[in-house]
């Protein structure tokens, strides 16, 4: 049975501790696959435990749980398959985090599950973070596995052919997890080969805006890129220019049956976990021809920015694919949105040999100063001014951000004064190449 502390005195009782045998097998019995315990305090989820306590001042520990996925049906090439999986186990995920957070409360212990993927808080959309809690540190951090190359959590056991949930909880745990001392990853680069718009690079680089604009084109900001392209037609025949009849009818069915993926082909080839390698290790060749190949020879269209690096990946290494040309619908809606995603954005390819230090300076509401450093095609950002700069970009914030959303000219920035430049001009168009929309 789980331990509770009894208040006699009429004073507030501290949390109480609950057993973890007894907390794993409550969690087993709502249909978790594996789960482990992390404390709130754990130095791994520093930049996890605002948010957490955002979510739940109560939280003392962290349950987190694994949900098996079946293999076959998400290296499916057909998506149709592949995304009924995804569903389903998501939907299954949800509704273990509600039993074991149901059953606590039965138990008079305060617990939160929340959600695996979507719903989210959309009204933050670019301008915090959508999602109430990051389960992948928390997984790292109990143990539940280690993040691969491709960024999904591999479990030992069942690789990553697995979705996780977390439930936060208003109470100790007796025995907490620890994170494995091994990383199941391969180091294959079967998830590079694989992947269609090049986001994994060999080195272990990841490309977040090109897996963005693909995989997830008809979530979140690839709606809105084609709710524009409906606003934006003069009538019907502008429309089918536009947006062919599948895109259409495929937007209807995600939004009738749920976001579609268009790839996680990084998570179809992985040949990680224990339950999963022994079809690799008897024959990697027969296990690339009936994984990756089907993905890889696939006939179908891939969403890219103009002049990003993942248009220039497809047209070189998978010319059968058809190229379809999107807006970046990554645009930032606050100074801090902007600064954070300039890594995720950043294109090292075009950025070629590029070499700056970029000073700017926000006035208004959203003021800040960065510093933003490109050299040897990685990008990094600062805060405050630091070095001697290439170009000084002085800008009132709001005018940038509606000029980031194509919303305002900058010309007209400029020539009002809203928008002013220290240094040759040049280096702002340098600064733009690295970051396409």
């Amino acid at each position: 049975m789980h331990k509770n502390t009894v208040n006699v005195s009429g004073a507030s009782a501290p949390a109480p501790c609950l057993d973890a045998e007894w907390l794993r097998q409550l969690c087993l019995n709502a249909g978790a696959d594996d789960v482990g315990f992390v404390e709130v305090s754990r130095s791994e989820l520093d930049s996890e435990r605002p948010h957490i306590q955002r979510a739940f001042p109560r939280t003392r520990s962290l349950i987190s749980f694994v949900v098996r996925m079946h293999r076959d049906n998400i290296r499916s090439p057909a998506r149709s398959v592949a995304n009924v999986e995804f569903h389903a186990a998501g939907n299954e995920v949800n509704e273990i985090g509600r039993r074991i957070a149901a059953a606590l409360e039965r138990e008079g212990i305060r617990a939160m599950n929340p959600p695996m993927g979507f719903p989210m808080e959309a009204d933050r959309w670019m301008t915090e973070r959508l999602w109430v809690v990051s389960h992948k540190p928390v997984a790292v951090a109990a143990g539940m596995g280690r993040m691969g190359i491709h960024r999904n959590i591999i479990h030992p056991r069942f690789g990553n052919f697995i979705l996780l949930g977390t439930v936060l909880v208003g109470a100790e745990v007796s025995a907490y997890g620890r994170p494995l001392d091994f990383n199941p990853c391969l180091t294959c680069k079967l998830c590079v080969a694989a992947c269609p718009v090049g986001a994994i690079g060999a080195d272990g680089a990841f490309d977040f805006s090109a897996c963005y604009t693909h995989n997830y084109r008809e979530f979140m900001g690839g709606f809105a890129d084609w709710a524009e392209n409906l606003a934006e037609s003069r009538g019907r025949a502008a429309y089918r220019r536009k947006v062919r009849e599948t895109e259409t009818v495929s937007m209807w069915q995600s939004l009738g049956f749920g976001p579609n993926y268009k790839a996680a082909y990084c998570m179809a080839v992985c040949p990680a976990g224990e339950e999963v390698i022994p079809a690799y290790q008897a024959s990697k060749k027969e296990f690339a021809a009936e994984t990756l190949r089907p993905l890889q020879e696939k006939r179908e269209p891939v969403y890219v920015v103009r002049g990003s690096d993942a248009e220039a990946h497809v047209r070189r290494r998978f010319p059968h694919k058809e190229v379809r040309r999107v807006r970046n619908s990554l645009r930032p809606r606050s100074i801090a949105t902007f600064l954070q995603g300039l890594r995720q954005t950043f294109q090292r390819g075009a950025a070629g040999d590029l070499e700056a230090t970029y000073h700017f300076h926000f006035t208004g509401a959203d003021s800040a100063d960065a510093t933003v450093v490109i050299r040897e095609g990685a990008i990094e950002v600062r805060q405050g001014h630091v070095g001697h700069a290439r170009l000084r970009i002085r800008a009132d914030a709001a005018t940038w951000l509606g000029f980031l959303a194509g919303e305002r000219s900058l010309w007209w920035a400029l020539i009002t004064g809203r928008i002013r430049i220290g240094g040759n001009p040049r280096w702002l168009l340098a600064f733009k190449r690295c970051f396409p929309s």
